[in-house]
């Protein structure tokens, strides 16, 4: 079934304007005229492609556990939490001050607001 390039809906074969955005469908190759003025396709939902995940979990994480990279986990910044976890671990726990210091500021900056977004782009909630 061919789908509108304008809004993605599904269209019948043959027609020739789409019936949800009114653009014109191309067929056998034909170009496709831009949207009309004013059009704005419609905004993904916040849990499109995941869940949004809670800044104030993220910044007590980070300020509370942030030593172990436990935020970054929660964000889905993997490889930022195996260093930390790693600065921690095999130093044998001299390298905690350093990991501490490092995800107390990141809880910091996740609370006021300097990190906005999880691993995957989504805005945090709350």
């Amino acid at each position: 079934m061919p789908s509108c390039t304008n809004c993605g809906a599904e269209v019948g074969l043959g027609v020739n304007k789409c019936a949800y955005c009114g653009a014109a469908i191309a067929t056998h190759g034909a170009h496709t005229p831009p949207p009309p003025p004013g059009y704005a396709p419609a905004p993904m939902s916040a849990s499109a492609g995941g869940e949004q995940k809670s800044k104030v979990v993220a910044g007590i994480l980070g300020i509370l556990l942030g030593y172990l990279g436990v935020h970054n986990f929660y964000l889905g910044y993997t490889t930022k939490g195996i260093l930390q976890l790693l600065l921690t671990v095999a130093t044998f726990g001299y390298g905690i001050l350093i990991s501490a210091i490092w995800g107390f500021i990141e809880g910091i900056m996740i609370l006021a607001g300097s990190i906005a977004t999880d691993a995957s782009g989504r805005p945090l909630k709350g």
